[in-house]
């Protein structure tokens, strides 16, 4: 019996070992200078023939080789001719770490039991050991909002870097902002009681907008008077009354869109940034008055509604640049873990369809980062930022050419290897064995 037990404990570990995800890099210990590349800061701008210099993570000099001169000695020289640099890519609005397998409930910890609970916080319950998330760098999606789901008001999100060995050290912003999503103002039939199946108000829209709008309310009711008693969830609220967190509102249509925007400013929260955003260019005029920008839905999908145009998920973006709104893009859908991996090809379908080729880098690096209010550190090629970047033998964006080489978060070579990667290398043996 005993021998069975060290046997099992044994299996366990060694299972453990090849599940996990690898040993997070050190630190950077020499310094790095990459010369020769095509540089795509994330700002919109290029540098051709670039040189890159970065040391204790961070970033030092980005310009035209030709302008610096610099000794090498005692440098990591990586010689990237022909070649692409780019900013890590920032996934806004996923779930990462919070489920390792759809069909396994025991792996989902993204969506928590109740409807106002702003006190929930994704951070926690990331797993930064998740095959999923280290699946993510050779496409080279190198940080993260990890949101959570669920409820009206469903929680706060942090966001991560994806080489770690816990949440404590993936964490680069803590607490940034509170999702919530909005309730719909229309509602289907239900055809099984014989009702007609097509769309009509809801006749509850306006409770539940109520609904929200006392919560916020009495929040700040309570955050600035008298406390008899500790309440968790208003508390959690402050950073939207102080400015010190964003709301994050997943709505669509553009009534919703309207009365979420008014609402929020009704009870002081005046950060605000709109997610999903179905029908968000009808009311452009709104959203850039108040100087608010769309996390918009993956570019791979059918239209919302049947009366749009069959490519307007495809031009979405470019409809919102022309108004004036800063775009990001989100990975909230089916089976959005595992599509996070694709979010520079989202990007290439947006620019497909008129986003200019940096703009559309520009969503998923400097705009992301913006949104993420971590822009003062990350997200942009410049000089005192985090040397969090990687290289792509060709163009990023495209799937046929973004083959990634190199891999850096804060100045750390992370490793390439994944899951999928040691799988396609083990079949590819037995394909050139026959």
């Amino acid at each position: 019996m005993k021998k069975l037990f060290i046997y099992n404990l044994i299996f366990f570990f060694s299972l453990g070992s090849i599940i996990a995800q690898q040993t997070p890099a050190p630190k950077q210990s020499q310094d790095i200078v990459i010369v020769g590349a095509t540089a795509h800061l994330g700002n919109g701008e290029v540098i051709e023939n670039s040189l890159i210099y970065f040391k204790d993570g961070k970033l030092s000099t980005i310009a035209k080789a030709q302008l610096v001169k610099m000794d090498t000695s005692g440098k990591r020289v990586i010689d990237a001719t022909g070649k692409h640099v780019y900013p890590g890519f920032i996934a806004l609005n996923a779930s990462l770490g919070l489920s390792e397998i759809d069909a396994v409930r025991a792996t989902r910890d993204f969506d928590e039991v109740g409807q106002m609970i702003p006190h929930i916080r994704s951070l926690i319950a990331y797993n930064a050991e998740s095959q999923v998330v280290e699946s993510m760098r050779p496409n080279g999606v190198l940080q993260g909002e990890i949101a959570p789901r669920g409820g009206t008001i469903s929680g706060s999100a942090s966001v991560m870097q994806f080489d770690a060995w816990n949440w404590e050290d993936a964490a680069i912003k803590v607490d940034h902002g509170i999702h919530m999503n909005w309730p719909g103002a229309f509602t289907r039939g239900r055809w099984w009681l014989g009702e007609d199946a097509g769309l009509r108000p809801d006749k509850n829209y306006p409770k539940r907008v109520q609904a929200i709008k006392d919560f916020f309310m009495k929040a700040s009711q309570y955050l600035n008077g008298p406390k008899s008693t500790k309440n968790i969830p208003y508390e959690a609220t402050a950073g939207l009354f102080n400015g010190a967190q964003k709301l994050f509102i997943h709505v669509e249509g553009t009534k919703e869109i309207t009365d979420a925007i008014n609402t929020a400013k009704s009870v002081g929260i005046n950060d605000i940034v709109v997610v999903n955003g179905t029908g968000a260019e009808k009311v452009a005029d709104l959203l850039v008055k108040n100087n608010i920008p769309v996390v918009i839905d993956r570019a791979h999908r059918i239209p919302d509604n049947i009366d749009d145009d069959y490519d307007l998920p495809f031009r979405n973006a470019k409809i919102l640049m022309d108004a004036g709104i800063m775009v990001s893009i989100g990975m909230q859908g089916q089976m959005e873990r595992m599509n996070t991996r694709n979010l520079p090809f989202y990007a290439g379908t947006y620019a497909a369809y008129g986003v200019p080729k940096e703009k559309a880098v520009q969503m998923i690096t400097g705009n992301a980062a913006k949104i993420l209010g971590i822009d003062s550190f990350t997200g942009t090629l410049e000089a005192g930022k985090d040397a969090t970047l990687f290289i792509s033998e060709g163009d990023a964006l495209d799937m046929r050419s973004n083959i990634v080489t190199h891999a850096f978060i804060q100045g750390r070579e992370v490793s390439l290897e994944t899951h999928q990667t040691k799988l396609w290398k083990r079949y590819l043996k037995k394909v050139k064995s026959k």
